[in-house]
């Protein structure tokens, strides 16, 4: 049976790598936990829950020497060090950014996880880190926008006056983009948001921001992954920020491409068009920022009284949530990684998630994995086909035809008038025009009103059906034959339409579970 020490962060970093409930979790597979003292304090988790979940609380040095160390940032030289031989460790280990680490940890022969890695498949979504955290970062860097703008988000008029609402861009519609437009949405802001893909317009307007497009053709992801935009973007997507710049009052980026520096998106001079007591988070300030003048870690007030935000540590902020998602995501590789649930990791090299996660392997870099396709380009069009080969399809009928057809029709219902014993020529006429009618009416009914729509007709041919049965006992056998026809197409248009309709409603009902299930 391994053992899994949960080991305590460095300073500034609030998250620990295991909450109580994942230590249970991690129990469930087979594993000891052992919990470093501490470890959870600055995320509200105390020593004795993690002892109430069955985790051991030990001192640092054994915390470190277990065979499976799990924690949040990266390791340092003297925590390698630390690290008992053969060891595995999970951790956010950057490793296209850090190759000397990656060296390091070869040289101890340990075997490195990086959470940072997992591919954007739905298979590994459970496993997401970098979602989960940005989901959190996210809506962090709006609550902090908010203190830092002084005023209010959502627009009011009172008696004093009117207030305008604030004016939000997001640059960047990913995870950590769509969490803040939402959180700025929420709040009242007017809320705008660029992304190089049009695809999530649809998203950007879902959670009530406005997506600002740049026309210029881009590379689609192949990855989950955001991919470098090309000069003829960069150079129009630059005109549009700039012109934002004055407009707005706060700026969010977002913007990161695996495996390189932030691309620069606001420049020092959109920065001096804002107005004095803007404010902009920069979220990409630790890996080079998308913001001319933003410091990583460090809050910076420029000459114009723009106060520009680098804050590394946003998911840190909210740490006990960030803990418990980190926590749950870290079990689920475990997880993952334990297939027999005997406290064993079995990692297997087959498996495109744990290929993809597993960047130093007993001594051995596989850093970069194999690429993981997740999207595909849209297929190409198959060639057309000849003419006799591909059968005709439904042609709209001639106006010629159709006018003469209509021509007739009245002439045969004149006719009928003129010549046929009352009361025939008055129903003939309103049977006419409720098809005519019905025909118009019906057929601009919404799809979604067909199953309401349909319980009316069923209303309808009940009446029909009443009608019928009083004629089936006319003396006249013509009247009583077409009374019989009528009770059998109206009787079967009812029990069809509430056939379809209970099955329509089914599909909203939820399934009560069978009795002796267990719950």
């Amino acid at each position: 049976m391994t053992q899994i020490g949960i080991v305590q962060e460095r300073a500034g970093e609030a998250r620990v790598a295991a909450t109580p409930a994942t230590v249970t979790t991690l129990r469930a597979l087979g594993y000891r936990v052992a919990v470093e003292t501490g470890a959870g304090a600055r995320s509200s988790y105390p020593d004795e829950a993690y002892r109430e979940a069955g985790a051991e609380i030990v001192d640092a040095a054994t915390a470190w020497a277990s065979g499976i160390v799990l924690k949040i940032d990266a390791p340092t030289a003297e925590e390698i060090a630390r690290l008992a031989d053969g060891a595995t460790i999970v951790a956010l280990l950057a490793p296209a950014l850090r190759p000397d680490l990656l060296e390091q940890l070869a040289q101890r022969r340990l075997t490195a996880i990086a959470l940072d890695a997992v591919p954007r498949i739905s298979r590994a979504q459970s496993m997401d880190v970098l979602s989960s955290m940005a989901n959190l970062a996210g809506y962090r860097a709006v609550i902090e926008a908010a203190h830092e703008f002084g005023r209010l988000f959502t627009g009011q008029v009172t008696a004093a006056g009117q207030v305008p609402p604030a004016k939000v861009l997001v640059a960047g519609a990913g995870v950590a983009g769509l969490a803040a437009i939402g959180a700025a949405s929420s709040l009242g802001a007017i809320v705008r948001a660029t992304d190089p893909r049009p695809e999530v317009a649809d998203q950007v307007a879902s959670i009530g921001g406005t997506y600002l497009a740049v026309d210029v053709e881009v590379e689609k992801s192949t990855d989950g992954y955001a991919k470098a935009t090309s000069a003829d973007y960069d150079r129009r997507a630059a005109e549009l920020y700039t012109a934002q710049a004055a407009e707005v009052d706060i700026i969010i980026t977002t913007a990161l491409i695996p495996g390189r520096p932030a691309p620069r998106l606001i420049t020092a001079a959109d920065v001096a068009r804002m107005r004095p007591g803007s404010v902009i988070v920069d979220m990409a300030a630790g890996q080079g920022g998308n913001v001319e003048g933003s410091v990583a870690g460090e809050r910076v007030v420029t000459e114009n009284g723009v106060i520009i935000l680098g804050y590394t540590d946003l998911a840190s902020r909210l740490a006990s949530q960030a803990s418990q998602l980190y926590g749950t995501n870290v079990a689920n590789l475990v997880a993952l990684l334990t297939p027999g649930k005997d406290g064993r990791l079995a990692p297997d090299f087959d498996d495109i998630v744990q290929r993809s996660v597993t960047v130093v392997r007993d001594g051995e870099i596989t850093w970069p994995p194999p690429p993981v396709q997740v999207a595909a380009a849209p297929p190409a069009s198959a060639p057309a086909a000849t003419a006799a080969a591909v059968p005709p399809g439904p042609t709209r009928m001639p106006a010629r035809r159709r006018a003469g057809l209509v021509a007739l029709g009245i002439a045969a219902l004149f006719l009928v008038n003129v010549f046929a014993p009352p009361p025939l020529p008055q129903h003939l006429t309103v049977l006419v025009l409720s098809v005519v009618i019905g025909f118009y009416v019906i057929g601009k009914v919404h799809h979604a009103l067909h199953t309401p729509l349909m319980s009316v007709t069923n209303a309808i041919s009940g009446v029909i059906v009443v009608g019928a049965m009083l004629q089936l006992t006319d003396p006249n056998p013509v009247v009583q034959a077409l009374a019989a026809v009528a009770v059998l197409v109206a009787s079967i248009n009812i029990f069809g339409g509430f056939a379809v309709t209970r099955r329509m409603l089914a599909m909203f009902t939820l399934e009560k579970p069978a009795k002796g299930a267990q719950k």
